[in-house]
């Protein structure tokens, strides 16, 4: 280890299901086959480097409470080094194979955009050696336009244009970054792009902003190489009152506009879907029946408060939904699961940022396991069959190829008398139970 804040402190190892120790794996066992592929390779987890070394601990109500070492001090870049080593102490301890981030995390703004990129590329270096070494490498990077007072009023939404090139020149240099690190993805998180009245809100002209700029990023993408998707992230609201990318319907709807289906998917996060109203399970259905799946960021919501908490998954039988539908659909292609989450701010000990991480990727591979049984017993999967069954005869085939005319089935219509069947809801969440 580079640094001693997780002095003392040995590598996370598996250890079974009577291990009591919390800084050790009860499910996670990384070399495990699972449906013929190792455990690590299906949950692909990636640690972010803002939640877990640049959030202070702050809430609406009060501020920093975690007091980081790397926090505080005159030199910038020399704290940004700092917390490279840390972040990848983190890393190694927990034997997390990936990791994310945001432009901003990892470097500081300094005075121009010039000299950002200049930071970016100095800590880019680091990191390069840093992954080099431990084996650890990018799922995705970002970059950070919504943090900053210039971008108040969104970034590619906003009505200065000068605001617009200048989010270009940012997001360029986070793309080339992610490149250059050999990141499998890259991610854009429109924290401001939405409005807060339409009074003020030229509605078309900013959908059409944001369209053109994600057009601009899909072709530099192809211009430098880039070979992972670019990825949105949905999100309903907070901090702006309406956000463009609302949920994966939304998305959808707005990359079909634009032509960008091809190149664009969607990085879903469980407290988002909460807040737009939905599953979590319903969000990853829906982006795999449009086609646009791509990554998760894992965390759960409050049930109790109505914003993004952001806090470790723990929910198994909520991660066991989510697994059965990524190992339906063969698995992560270049996603994975991102630990997009934080601790309490009384969580204040290095060791409870290791722990919170320990637990919940204990959550995820007991979820994975339960996934894998129920395909198995096609437990889930056989009933719906079963519902379904009658539209695979060739009749309703012909329907849905588009072979019959309204007036055809409506004859055939006249001739029937169905009667309701039960959806034996209880039934399957028991069934579900059995498995969690």
């Amino acid at each position: 280890m580079k640094t001693d804040f997780f002095s003392g402190i040995e590598p996370a190892q598996y250890k079974g299901t009577d291990s009591t120790d919390p800084l050790s794996f009860r499910y996670y066992d990384k070399d495990r086959k699972v449906m013929g592929r190792r455990m690590e390779d299906h949950l692909r987890f990636s640690a972010a480097y803002w939640h877990s070394f640049t959030w202070p601990g702050s809430d609406p109500f009060g501020g920093e409470t975690l007091n980081r070492p790397w926090m505080h001090g005159d030199d910038a870049m020399e704290l940004a080094r700092q917390k490279a080593d840390v972040a990848f102490d983190m890393f190694e301890l927990l034997g997390v194979p990936y990791f994310a981030f945001h432009d901003i995390d990892v470097a500081p703004e300094g005075g121009s955009l010039r000299e950002f990129n200049a930071n970016l590329n100095a800590i880019a270096d680091i990191f390069e050696s840093k992954m080099q070494s431990s084996g650890v490498k990018l799922l995705w990077g970002t970059a950070n336009m919504f943090s900053h007072r210039r971008f108040m009023s969104g970034a590619a939404t906003n009505p200065d244009p000068d605001v617009f090139a200048y989010a270009c020149g940012q997001v360029k240099a986070a793309m080339d970054v992610t490149k250059r690190l050999g990141g499998e993805n890259y991610v854009c998180w429109g924290g401001r792009e939405g409005y807060e009245t339409l009074l003020n809100t030229n509605l078309k002209q900013e959908l059409d902003q944001l369209g053109r700029f994600l057009s601009m990023l899909v072709e530099y993408k192809h211009k430098i190489g880039f070979d992972g998707p670019i990825l949105i992230e949905p999100k309903p609201k907070e901090p702006t009152k309406h956000q463009y990318d609302y949920d994966v319907a939304t998305v959808y709807g707005f990359l079909s506009r634009y032509g960008l289906l091809d190149d664009v998917k969607v990085n879903i996060e469980q407290n988002h879907a909460i807040l737009a109203g939905h599953s979590f399970d319903h969000e990853v259905r829906l982006a795999y029946a449009l086609g646009i799946f791509g990554s998760i960021d894992i965390n759960r919501g409050d049930d109790l408060l109505g914003w993004d908490t952001d806090q470790f998954a723990m929910n198994v039988p909520e991660i066991a939904l989510l697994m059965h539908e990524i190992l339906k659909n063969g698995g992560f292609q270049t996603g994975g699961l991102n630990f997009d989450a934080k601790i309490r701010r009384q969580s204040i000990d290095p060791q409870d940022l290791l722990i919170a991480h320990v637990a919940s990727m204990d959550a995820c591979a007991r979820g994975l396991l339960a996934a894998e049984k129920m395909l198995e017993d096609k437990a889930l999967e056989g009933p719906l069959a079963d519902r379904y069954a009658g539209w695979s005869e060739p009749e309703p085939q012909a329907i849905l190829a588009g072979e019959r005319s309204l007036e055809e089935v409506a004859m055939k219509g006249l001739e029937t008398s169905p009667q309701p069947r039960s959806g034996r809801q209880e039934y399957l969440e028991g069934v579900l139970n059995r498995y969690v």
